[in-house]
């Protein structure tokens, strides 16, 4: 060709760029680029350690994500069950008396019955105790959960700074709530560079604030202590801490993201949120449809599909059995399986039984939490044999049975991150009641009419925080369960919804590669040393070359559009240690010197 033309100037670039490299991987020895590393640290995870939904996102994400070519590796604390179940389990790292504790070991292994890589972090006197990750057998939270989960910050940051002796180390840290939120403040009082960190809030309600000496305690350098950021109602907050030092925020319904800037729903941190607005995204949850599917859930005693819901009555007669209720088939049954906490509203489902039950409902209960509540719904189940049934305790068998055996679910909440258990009653075609709020709003459609008529109706929702309201909605739905033709479009509306992970995981692939765009990042050549190599990307493209909508930080370069860059350092035993050799190709075809 004599020349490229206009139109043809950017794709000649391109050319050039792909020459260019191909010419660089040919002169250094087959050089393979590896994948983007991510650390992911959580306090829960299924089925080591559950207490809410954050165990269930643990458990699915990571999966998805490794499917989406990333590198993802979690780190969790060694409780007991944990230390049991995990599988392969190896020591891959010992720290002595940190923060004076005793010992700590690092174990290497895997996820039982997948591949995701684990770490677990092994410290008898903190971790190897009765009751849930955060409370005794009592129901009392432990008093040196500050410790506990500050020592799980430490290791997370040692991991990820590269001082933990392991031959892995991330290019971005993801953190979930405020157990793990202290873990980006402690990068941050560390010499640059460091990997970015991304701060998750599943539920912003829960701070994690303790008496302020704990910073001293945990060792946190005066540079952090100082930071009046932390300080919430005279105390350090954890997750306050992981706001303001985390490079990116998320949250998980894109109406929680929205919400939570409002003094309303923001728990005293709007105005430091609303700061941090443009560092905000809202990221749905999903469901792991290989365990929460009625289609192949391993255990119910019978198994169906939309294309033929008759099965469900079997599942129905089994729960009623199972809970203690009288087996009739005719009978509505409202199921509920919730945490027994404020937020979830049972102080008002209890008032609105009061009700509902004259209007010969059945009601199931499978949940733990507040001992005044637990033990009022025992009360209400020995007032009405055969009519309530409650199993305090959460158990994973139970709630799934529930959720395919009931005709309904619960799923009330003042405020509501996501909503799971509405995804869940959705694909079990078992329509959820919920209040309209947070990602409720992003997944159930309201039985309003038309919505029925038109076959996208999944669920019943209402708006204010009393019985009235939800006694209303209830019979809302019992009216249009008494209708079977529309009852079954309303379950078939649900079971069709898709919340599968795979499109949640690739806007956190979106996230981590914005967020790491820039950054010195791995290229590992055969033979040779792993060094470093910087890619450049127009902003606003994705890797696989499609525009996103995500929005980045301050404080990184910014390229010129028309321009690609790819810096690599190629091993000593070429006899050259710096990056000596660079591509930059400009939107005109032209070479340019590298800045």
């Amino acid at each position: 060709m004599g020349g490229c033309t206009r139109a043809n100037d950017r794709l000649c670039a391109d050319y050039q760029l792909i020459a260019s490299l191909l010419k660089l991987v040919w002169e250094v020895g087959e050089a393979e680029v590896r994948t983007l590393r991510v650390l992911y640290v959580t306090a829960e995870i299924f089925p080591l350690a559950k207490v809410g939904g954050l165990a269930d996102v643990s458990a699915a994400l990571p999966v998805s994500l490794r499917d989406q070519g990333i590198d993802v590796r979690l780190l969790l604390p060694g409780y007991p069950r944990a230390m049991d179940q995990a599988a392969n389990l190896r020591i891959a790292a010992v720290i002595d008396d940190l923060l004076g504790v005793g010992q700590v070991r690092i174990w290497k292994g895997k996820v039982p019955g997948g591949a995701v890589p684990l770490l677990l972090v092994e410290c008898p006197s903190l971790f190897s105790r009765a009751g849930n990750p955060y409370q005794d057998e009592q129901g009392c939270d432990f008093v040196d959960n500050g410790l506990r989960f500050g020592l799980l910050g430490h290791i997370g940051a040692m991991v990820a700074a590269g001082e933990a002796g392991l031959p892995w180390r991330p290019d971005l840290v993801h953190v979930n709530d405020w157990h793990t939120a202290l873990l980006p403040l402690m990068l941050r009082v560390r010499p640059e560079p460091q990997p970015p960190t991304l701060l998750a809030i599943h539920n912003l309600a829960y701070k994690g604030a303790f008496p302020a000496d704990v910073l001293q305690r945990l060792a946190v350098p005066a540079a952090g202590r100082a930071s009046a950021a932390i300080d919430c109602d005279n105390q350090v907050s954890f997750l306050k801490a992981g706001i303001c030092a985390a490079d990116q925020i998320v949250t998980v319904s894109p109406t929680y993201a929205t919400e939570i800037l409002t003094a309303e729903y923001g728990c005293g941190l709007d105005e430091l949120l609303r700061s941090r607005s443009t560092a905000i995204h809202g990221i749905l949850n999903g469901a792991d449809y290989d365990i929460w599917d009625p289609a192949c859930d391993p255990y119910l005693t019978v198994r169906y599909d939309p294309r033929d819901l008759s099965k469900k009555q079997a599942c129905k007669s089994a729960v009623q059995e199972e809970m203690g209720l009288a087996v009739e088939a005719e009978v509505p049954l409202v199921g509920f399986t919730s945490r027994l906490v404020w937020q979830k509203m049972p102080e008002i489902v209890l008032e609105a039984l009061t009700a509902l039950l004259s209007e010969g409902i059945q009601f199931a209960l499978v949940g733990e939490g507040d001992r005044g509540h637990e033990a009022k719904f025992r009360e209400l189940a020995a007032a009405y044999p055969g009519r309530v049934g409650v199993r305090i305790g959460y158990q994973e068998t139970i709630a799934h049975r529930l959720l395919a055996g009931a005709d309904m679910i619960l799923n009330p909440a003042r405020y509501e991150p996501c909503g799971l258990t509405a995804i869940y009653g959705m694909r079990y075609g078992t329509p959820p009641i919920a209040r309209r709020t947070g990602g409720i709003i992003d997944t159930v459609v309201d039985a309003q009419p038309q919505n029925v008529v038109d076959g996208s109706a999944t669920g019943f929702l209402f708006n204010d925080v009393n019985a009235n309201e939800m006694v209303s909605c209830v019979r809302r739905a019992l009216q249009l369960y008494r209708q079977k033709t529309a009852w079954h479009r309303i379950q078939i509306a649900g079971m069709r919804r898709d919340f599968g992970w795979a499109r949640s995981a690739r806007q956190y692939a979106d996230l981590y590669r914005q967020m790491t765009e820039g950054l010195s990042l791995p290229i590992r050549l055969r033979g040779g040393n792993v060094k470093r190599r910087v890619v450049q990307r127009a902003p606003g493209h994705s890797l696989r070359g499609k525009r996103t909508n995500i929005k980045v930080g301050q404080g990184r370069k910014k390229w010129k559009p028309s321009e690609q860059r790819l810096f690599v350092s190629v091993p000593t035993r070429y006899g050259r240690n710096k990056a000596e050799s660079t591509a930059t190709t400009s939107s005109t075809g032209s070479r340019q010197k590298p800045n």
